[in-house]
């Protein structure tokens, strides 16, 4: 469930990842507020999953916004993202970090999110809850274990960090 409203979804990832910080991620009755996030986005990164198309694996990626998309990195930790923008159009962000929770893999394991998550629609499951926070400053810096992804993309300011955690 979510109190944002579908257009904030249907947004570019690159809006998106800045104003999901303050927002609060329910799980289980466990609430954390988001603090760090990161932008994908689309075909032409070649740090997101859909730099090289349409595959079962990234099929997600090409919902409309306000879907989840849970992903196991180096076959061990779940991690959740959020798809933005139009259908057909893949991007997403990647919730990197709550507070309490430090590192994409630590913040899955803590609320239990694993690929039963992945493809639920925010708007109509009770398994997951985003809900809007306070507008929140916040840093930009390059974003995190994308080695395989060209050095433009690496270098890319697109994880985006609450200021004051």
């Amino acid at each position: 469930m979510t109190d944002l409203p579908a257009s904030f979804f249907l947004q570019d990832a690159l809006i998106v990842a800045p104003r999901l910080l303050g927002c609060r991620l329910v799980v289980g009755g466990e609430e954390l507020t988001i603090i760090e996030t990161e932008a994908y986005r689309g075909e032409a990164d070649t740090a997101c999953h859909a730099h090289h198309g349409r595959t079962r694996r990234t099929e997600m990626l090409y919902r409309r916004g306000g879907h989840v998309y849970v992903y196991l990195c180096y076959g061990i930790h779940s991690l959740l993202n959020i798809i933005t923008g139009e259908a057909d159009d893949p991007q997403g962000v990647l919730i990197r970090c709550c507070a309490g929770a430090e590192g994409p893999g630590k913040l899955t394991k803590r609320l239990g999110i694993d690929l039963s998550f992945n493809g639920l629609d925010i708007f109509t499951t009770d398994r997951i809850g985003l809900f809007q926070g306070p507008t929140c400053a916040f840093e930009t810096a390059p974003r995190v274990g994308i080695g395989y992804a060209s050095q433009e993309d690496q270098e890319r300011l697109w994880r985006f960090i609450r200021k004051g955690k």
